[in-house]
């Protein structure tokens, strides 16, 4: 801010052109839905042929309203389906710890418990 640059101007008009250009898209919540926080985990166990290693997963729903999603490969090798199951709901779990800690600083809490 004190000593912009043309790269900076540039940057910011790249910005807001993006701004302008998906006004048609956004998260569609009705008044009528009932508006829980809820998510689903998945994970392939050694799914990958050359490491070994798990491909997790996770969805966060706001009433039908995906949210939040992610997929990917673990880490490190889960020895069992169990361990890996574990990993990607602790990675589901944090997200949704997350969200609820966002919401609330929004001023809208959950009517309920998050179910995973």
């Amino acid at each position: 801010m004190h000593a912009p640059t043309e790269g900076h101007w540039v940057a910011v008009k790249r910005i807001l052109r993006y701004l302008k250009g998906p006004s048609s898209f956004g998260l569609h919540l009705t008044r009528d839905s009932f508006l829980s926080l809820h998510g689903f985990t998945d994970v392939d166990w050694a799914g990958n042929i050359d490491d070994r290693k798990s491909t997790g997963g996770y969805i966060v729903f706001l009433g039908t309203t995906p949210i939040s999603w992610k997929s990917g490969k673990q880490r490190t090798v889960a020895r069992s389906s169990t361990k890996a199951e574990y990993k990607a709901l602790a990675d589901g779990t944090v997200e949704v710890l997350w969200l609820r800690y966002l919401l609330s600083n929004l001023f809208f809490s959950p009517s309920s418990a998050t179910i995973i």
